[in-house]
This record gives C-alpha cells, sequence and structure tokens, in this order.
C-alpha cells in the first residue's frame, strides 16, 4: 500500500484541518518550529503510536473539542482480502473507497481523557438507503433474513456473497461519502479491518532528537526497522508458524475434552479454544540488535557524528540491498533533519540512497529539513512548504508557485559559475545525459564532462531540483545561452523546439533522432546492469513498445515480481544502472552517425 495523503486535524499547531500529499520521495521544508516534525508524528502517532504517543496534551490548545483525527489515503492496497474463507472479496465491493478509488483510514484520537482512546474509521463512498445503509454490521443469520425476504437467487452462505445481492438489489443506494466504524466489534466491518491493518506500511521514524540513554535512539530505530523489515520479509513462514501451533492447540484442547468426558461428561459441554496470534509489535519486541565498535565500546558512547553515520550506513545499505531484492512488503522511511552533524560529503551519499530507495515501487521516503544545502539537491517535484497565512494558520503547498517561498526562506542562491543551462525533460534524462558525456569525455577530452562541469546546468522543463529551478529563474534574466534536446516520442516537442531555435540569444535545440533517450542504451550496458538480455530498437519494437516498456516486462519476470514496474520506476533503474555502464564505443555502435557526441559539442560551443 502506498500512502498518497495525510489530513490532521486539531492535532498541536494544526487547529484547522490541514492535508499534504506524498510521492515517492516527500520533502517537507520550513522554518524551524513552523510543525514539520508534527507530520512525521503525526503519521507514527497513525501507524504505531510507540516512538511518539498520543496524549492528552496533542490536541490544539485553541480548539474547543479535545478530539484529534489523523486520516491517511492509500493507493495500491489489496486486490482481495478474506474474511470468509468461503467467499473472498474486495474493498470495491464493499463500497470501501473514496469516490477517487483510494482507501482512506481515520483514527480519531479522544484527548479530553488521561490516556486518550481511539476509534477507527474508513470514509467511503457508501450506501445510505436505510435499509442497506448497515450490512457491514449484519450477522450471517440477519443477511439470510433479509435474503429469503427479498426472494433473492442468492446463496445463504459467505455475507460478502449474500451483501452483494442484496446491495445489487437495491435500485438507489443513495451512495454518499460517510464514516463506517471499523474498530469496534460490529461483525464484518471490524474483521475487514483487521485484514486492512495487516497491509498497512512498515512505518520507521527517525528523529533529529538525540537521547543520552544506553539505548540511543539513533542507534537503535534503525536497527528497529531492520528487524521490522526483517520479520515482514519472513512474514509466510511466521504465518505457517502460527497456524500450526494453532492446530496443536486445537489438537490439544480436542484430547483434554474427551478426556474430560471420560472422567465427567456433565463438566463441560465443549472446550472451545480462541487463539490469539502474537500482533506484529508483539514480534518485534521479541528481537533486539546491540551494535559494539571497536574494543567492544558501545556505539551510544561515541560522538554524534559517529552516531549519526549510523543512518547514512544504514540507508546506503538497505538502497542496495533492496536494488537486488525481491522483497515486496511496503515500508515508509520518515527522516527528520538527515543533514544533521553530516560532512556535505555524507549528505550527498544520503541524498542518493534517499532517491534509490524512492525508486523502489515498495518504499517511501520522507524527509524534513531547514537546509539549503540539502533542498537544493531534491527534486522539486517532491518539497512540500508549511508557512503561515495571513491568518498565522499553518497552510502546506507545493507546485510552482512556492518555488520562490522556499528559495527565500532556505536563502538558496544561483550559482554564479554557470554559463550555459541544458533544458531537458526530467531527471532520468539529467542521469543518462551525464553517463554518456562522461564516456564520450574518456575518448574525446575535449568534450564536456556534465557531471563535473559546474559552468552547466540542467534544467528540468517537467520537473527539476530547487537548485537548477533558482538557476533558470535567474539566469534567464542574465541573458544565458540555452541548450534544449527532448525526446522524438512527443509531436508537439518540434514546435517548442522551433521557438527556441528562432530566438536571438544564441539558443538552440533539437530532438532526439531515436525515440527517447534509452533508445541510445547498448544491450551489453543492461546486461552489466541487470543481467537482463533484451533487444534495443531505434523507435518502437514490432509490438509498439518503447524502450523502458521492454525493460519493465523483463526485469519484473526476472526478479518474480507479480505486477509489471511502472514505466518511469522502469526509467530510473536504466538511468542508474544501465547508462553508468555504457562506453564510447558502446554509443557509437548505437549511434554511427554521431548524434550524441554532436549534442556536447554543440554545448562546447556554447561554452566559448
Amino acid at each position: 500500500m502506498n500512502l498518497k495523503s495525510l489530513t490532521i486535524k486539531n492535532f498541536r499547531a494544526y487547529q484547522s484541518e490541514t492535508k499534504i500529499g506524498f510521492d515517492q520521495l516527500t520533502t517537507i521544508i520550513g522554518k524551524n518550529d513552523i510543525g514539520k516534525s508534527t507530520i512525521l508524528e503525526a503519521l507514527e502517532i497513525f501507524f504505531n503510536n510507540q516512538t511518539v504517543k498520543i496524549d492528552s496534551s496533542d490536541a490544539n490548545i485553541h480548539s474547543a473539542t479535545k478530539t484529534v483525527e489523523i486520516t491517511c489515503e492509500f493507493t495500491d492496497y489489496p486486490s482481495e482480502i478474506s474474511i470468509d474463507t468461503t467467499s473472498p472479496t474486495n474493498l470495491k465491493d464493499e463500497y470501501l473507497l473514496s469516490t477517487e478509488e483510494t482507501l482512506v483510514i481515520k483514527k480519531s484520537f479522544d484527548c479530553g481523557k488521561k490516556t486518550p482512546s481511539v476509534e477507527i474509521f474508513i470514509i467511503a463512498n457508501h450506501p445510505t438507503e436505510k435499509e442497506v445503509s448497515n450490512l457491514l454490521e449484519l450477522k450471517e443469520k440477519e443477511l439470510q433474513t433479509i435474503i429469503k425476504s427479498k426472494s433473492l437467487d442468492s446463496k445463504l452462505k459467505g455475507n460478502p456473497t449474500m451483501r452483494k445481492a442484496i446491495w445489487d438489489s437495491v435500485g438507489d443506494l443513495k451512495l454518499q461519502t460517510i464514516e463506517i466504524p471499523v474498530s469496534k466489534p460490529k461483525e464484518d466491518a471490524k474483521r475487514i479491518w483487521e485484514q486492512i491493518d495487516g497491509y498497512l506500511p512498515i512505518f520507521a521514524l527517525f528523529q533529529s532528537d538525540r537521547s543520552s540513554s544506553d539505548s540511543d535512539n539513533e542507534v537503535q530505530d534503525p536497527m528497529k526497522a531492520a528487524i521490522a523489515t526483517a520479520i515482514s520479509e519472513v512474514q509466510k513462514e511466521i504465518n505457517d508458524i502460527q497456524q500450526k501451533v494453532k492446530e496443536k492447540a486445537e489438537e490439544i484442547a480436542e484430547n483434554t475434552h474427551k478426556a474430560l468426558k471420560e472422567i465427567d461428561e456433565n463438566l463441560a459441554s465443549k472446550l472451545d479454544p480462541k487463539f490469539n496470534p502474537p500482533t506484529p509489535a508483539k514480534w518485534n519486541g521479541l528481537f533486539s540488535i546491540q551494535l559494539d565498535t571497536d574494543d567492544g565500546i558501545p556505539l551510544n558512547k561515541r560522538g554524534s557524528g559517529v552516531r549519526r553515520m549510523i543512518l547514512v550506513s544504514f540507508f546506503k545499505a538497505e538502497a542496495e540491498r533492496r536494488l537486488k531484492s525481491s522483497s515486496k512488503q511496503n515500508i515508509i522511511y520518515a527522516i527528520e533533519e538527515p543533514e544533521t552533524a553530516q560532512h556535505p560529503n555524507n549528505q550527498k551519499i544520503l541524498i542518493e540512497s534517499f532517491k534509490s530507495l524512492a525508486n523502489e515501487s515498495d518504499c517511501q521516503i520522507i524527509l524534513t529539513t531547514h537546509s539549503p544545502g540539502l533542498a537544493s539537491e531534491l527534486p522539486i517535484e517532491s518539497l512540500r512548504f508549511i508557512f503561515h497565512d495571513n491568518s498565522s494558520n499553518l497552510k502546506v503547498e507545493f507546485g510552482e508557485g512556492v518555488f520562490p517561498k522556499i528559495a527565500t526562506t532556505l536563502g538558496v542562491t544561483p550559482d554564479s559559475r554557470v554559463k550555459v543551462l541544458f533544458c531537458v525533460e526530467g531527471p532520468t534524462d539529467v542521469s543518462a545525459l551525464c553517463s554518456l558525456s562522461k564516456a564520450m569525455k574518456n575518448k574525446y577530452p575535449d568534450l564536456p564532462d556534465l557531471t563535473k562541469d559546474e559552468r552547466i546546468a540542467f534544467v528540468l522543463m517537467g520537473g527539476s531540483t530547487l537548485k537548477h529551478w533558482v538557476n533558470h529563474n535567474y539566469l534567464k534574466e542574465l541573458g544565458k545561452p540555452e541548450f534544449h534536446l527532448y525526446d522524438n516520442d512527443v509531436n508537439t516537442y518540434q514546435e517548442s523546439i522551433t521557438q527556441v531555435n528562432n530566438r536571438d540569444d544564441n539558443s538552440c535545440g533539437q530532438l532526439t533522432q531515436k525515440l527517447e533517450i534509452e533508445n541510445y542504451l547498448h544491450k551489453d550496458a543492461i546486461i552489466a546492469g541487470f543481467d537482463i538480455d533484451i533487444e534495443i530498437p531505434d523507435q518502437l519494437n514490432g509490438d509498439g513498445k518503447a524502450v523502458p516498456k521492454i525493460f519493465a516486462e523483463a526485469y519484473s519476470h526476472k526478479i518474480g515480481l507479480p505486477n509489471t514496474i511502472k514505466d518511469r520506476n522502469a526509467k530510473k533503474f536504466l538511468a542508474e544502472r544501465a547508462f553508468p555502464h555504457m562506453t564510447a564505443e558502446m554509443i557509437e555502435a548505437r549511434d554511427p552517425n554521431g548524434e550524441v557526441k554532436g549534442w556536447f559539442e554543440k554545448i562546447n560551443e556554447l561554452l566559448d
């Protein structure tokens, strides 16, 4: 399941309802003490309520109510759930999805109590017609009674089957967005929630505050996340163990009952064992990892910089592991101020690790920062800006309109060394072109190396890092020449290229002769990066598929994924793991006319 959005109401500084959307990589930006950490802690309370626990002081002090609401919206929810072995069902058939077909779960905490209680609701487009509005709360016999009274052609077994038959018999269900309580014992509503709860992502929060205790959070939290991840990856084996324990317990109970009847059959008509397996939290609590350094010195006794390096190492290792792993248990890593006590070089390692992890379809990264150095290196589409409006209410915004506010708030300024703007479509183009330029420079020393040449700034026309956006918007007023390079897969791009070439400011542009940048890959580079052998066409293949689609199908099949990865993820994988293996010889084999070399020669002309 993927987290699409969080809505909080009456939680600490967020008095009015505030919604924030999430991508695979999301960066929350704002001044100190503006409410960035509150967002992460609201998520921790929603998913775990352990590292941060809700308490009576969490309700907004200016509000008349003491009820805190934390609502999460999800996509990629399970396609099928089983609450009845005879008739599996799904959230759509149970009318438990929103009008946008997302799964919306609200947890409402009563902070008027010393220990806040919680109620859980699914907010869905659900039937409100009186006679069928409460079917999820009815027992099997009650559903059977309705089926019989309506003379419906339906089996009298399987609650989901009977509910569907009853709903289908009503002309107008009067669907409306309502809150359906699911946490209290109300038959299938409660059972469905128990199923959903098992599919929720693992949420791992890494806080910036340092503890002085022997179980320093900076040391323990990555290891706790590692334990939770490891447990999730052997969940099938755990379920098998629990099932065997259940079967053995029931066998013992049955034998005990037989023995009891032999002694005195009037003592008990039956012994009915109620099996309650350990919760995920209890499984996690069974294990711990202690880290000692040289000479057995506990890690928490080392300096803060060393301890924080555990975060760098953890995320770097996890990024590399997940690139090779076929495990698909969703996990959300939430990290407060990852730049804390880190050398700039280590910050760069962290950023690359975050980007790599975010490329995995089963992993989301949420960061908070007020560091211009970190923020300027992150994709613009990942940025969320928190600020006070004119009424002192907290607001969360994203999109191009907030970029000047972010730049001003963080003090991000343009790089005066930039002489040429290289305008491309997206971040994967940047990675690909950097690798191609580096390979060509090894053979042709006069060509620029885009990985190192600070005179050239990329501008991503379909999204960018904050640094590149600032450079573009400030430098265009200085008349810097631009070189535009777009893929040849969109008809309207030619019009944009023509407009650029008609300028009188020395700017120029062209479309790729092949369909898109991935068509310039050599098959040996993909073999080196993934051990996958596919044919690379110049345009579409015989089935009308582009290179990312061809690769996505081969990659998904190789690692055993149930569904094919998205094209955008395929592009990211190729940019990060195939293009770096390209050599000048491979490029020229795929591009005998020297088109790629010509791109970099044109950049050189603009630099003169």
